[in-house]
């Protein structure tokens, strides 16, 4: 894999440095995960052929409220978390990162969401977009990251390695929104990271449609009591595709609270995959953390694997966790069909009801009416396919 050695990292970056050498040499001197691995266990991760990709910079434009030039930035060296690289792909995007940082000044709210767009195309390419969100005290500001195919790109294979890193010091507010519609050929394997100090809110919200395989690892951590942390996200695989979510909701202070609600869908011969844990330590006493994760399989050859977990070493906590899987409520369609509604729209009515949940708590109406549109067009879509393409 000599396109992601050292030398490689000294050919990609005129402005080249330390930081990004050691993680080159890490990622030298470490083994690729395979599925035998509890992380890595369901994933398809032994089929990606990293030889088959070269690292490119990342297209990516930034558009948002009239301050934007005073607080979005990319020449800085950012690692704001710091700490061990959770996996070796993070530290490929240590290696080969196309950077940008969003400061938010204590105190300041930011009214109108940052878009940040990466638009991802040509066969064998290899980009690391990293985004940095660094909220000071009592900041407010909300932030949409689009990972977009390039036009005539949806066939090509490419790799997309993300990290996400937000900082939300005393009584910040982020809320943050992932937008996945990379190419159907494109893998994804992404990392995202969050720090919350006390009294702050977060919120890591994903949105997964594209992709061949795509892989999110979150890991939200809160640090100062009275912190609290949301993660949602709906997905939706079809034909051959593959989700995969790994999540972590560490709690290190006490009286914190956090809450977890995933949705996903499966149809054709798609598969999903969740594992969840809820990680309470022992300093953090009067903390409540909910985790659930639903799931739709919507064609016989469709798979899902849901696995939640608790860690919990204190008494003092309310917990709950909770995960299903299996197909469409037989008396709801029964229901709407049994009102003259078509078999079809029935399921199509079911499927957008069920994402609804998740959609009513994304952090910025604005996607809203268009990923409605987006699921029923997959829908349509699949009903397609099943039909040797004949509309439903």
């Amino acid at each position: 894999m000599s396109a992601f050695s050292p030398d490689a990292v000294r050919a990609f970056s005129h402005d080249w440095s330390e930081f990004r050498l050691a993680a080159a040499e890490r990622f030298a001197a470490a083994d690729l995960p395979t599925p035998d691995e509890e992380i890595w266990r369901y994933s398809r991760i032994d089929r990606l052929d990293l030889d088959g990709f070269s690292p490119t910079a990342t297209n990516t434009t930034v558009t948002g409220p009239a301050e934007l030039d005073s607080l979005v930035m990319s020449d800085v060296e950012p690692d704001v978390i710091g700490g061990d690289a959770p996996d070796v792909f993070a530290e490929l995007n240590r290696a080969f990162m196309t950077p940008t940082v969003i400061r938010v000044p204590a105190g300041k709210v930011v009214a109108d969401p940052i878009i940040i767009t990466h638009t991802i195309g040509g066969a064998g390419t290899a980009v690391f977009p990293r985004l940095v969100i660094d909220a000071g005290a009592d900041s407010e500001v909300t932030v949409v990251e689009r990972f977009v195919a390039a036009d005539g790109a949806d066939d090509d294979a490419a790799l997309v390695v993300p990290v996400l890193q937000v900082n939300a010091a005393q009584a910040a507010r982020v809320k943050y929104l992932a937008v996945n519609e990379v190419g159907a050929a494109t893998w994804q394997i992404g990392n995202q990271q969050s720090i919350g100090d006390r009294d702050s809110s977060t919120t890591l919200a994903t949105v997964t449609l594209g992709g061949d395989y795509v892989r999110a690892r979150t890991e939200a951590r809160l640090t100062g009591q009275g912190g609290s942390t949301r993660q949602v996200a709906l997905y939706f695989a079809g034909g051959d595709q593959m989700h995969d979510f790994r999540t972590i909701q560490d709690h290190d202070a006490p009286k914190t609270h956090s809450d977890l609600l995933f949705k996903g869908a499966v149809q054709d011969s798609a598969a999903s995959v969740y594992t969840g844990l809820i990680k309470i330590r022992k300093h953090a006493g009067g903390t409540t953390a909910y985790q659930t994760n639903r799931n739709l399989t919507l064609s016989e050859g469709a798979w899902a694997e849901s696995v939640p977990n608790l860690d919990i070493e204190t008494n003092d906590v309310k917990c709950s966790h909770a995960s299903t899987v299996g197909p469409i409520d037989e008396d709801q369609r029964f229901y709407l069909e049994s009102r003259g509604v078509r078999p079809e729209v029935a399921e199509r009515l079911v499927v957008l009801g069920f994402f609804d949940e998740v959609i009513a708590q994304l952090p910025t109406g604005s996607v809203t009416d268009d990923l409605r549109r987006r699921v029923a067009d997959k829908l349509d879509l699949g009903s397609r396919d099943a039909d040797g393409g004949a509309a439903a």
